[in-house]
């Protein structure tokens, strides 16, 4: 069993920068790809950027050049740099794991961004 715990969100102005974080612990195999998905009220759930082992990125064209991802192996962690924050980025966002053909899902944390 793998478990995420995601950490970082929280209340900010439009314009300001949030860093989440996702730890996973449990067994993890290598070749996983972890990434971040929001949801915000009333909307599905969205992909917002995703990381494979290798380091191969991949990010919705609305934080292209706003948002960063990394991860570091090791431990298991995986971090999105959220910058230049708008109040459509407000939503619970979520840290998922992809391991072959299980994936793992956290909790969700919230970000909301006031204009």
């Amino acid at each position: 069993q793998v478990h995420l715990v995601e950490s970082g969100g929280g209340l900010v102005q439009a314009g300001e920068s949030l860093r989440l974080s996702c730890a996973a612990s449990g067994r993890i195999f290598s070749g996983t790809v972890m990434g971040w998905w929001r949801q915000a009220p009333g909307k599905q759930r969205e992909l917002v950027a995703t990381i494979r082992s290798g380091g191969n990125t991949n990010y919705r064209d609305s934080v292209k050049g706003r948002f960063t991802i990394s991860r570091d192996n090791a431990k298991n962690t995986v971090w999105l740099q959220m910058n230049s924050l708008k109040p459509e980025d407000t939503a619970v966002y979520y840290c998922k794991l992809e391991s072959g053909v299980i994936t793992y899902w956290g909790k969700g944390t919230q970000v909301t961004v006031s204009s």
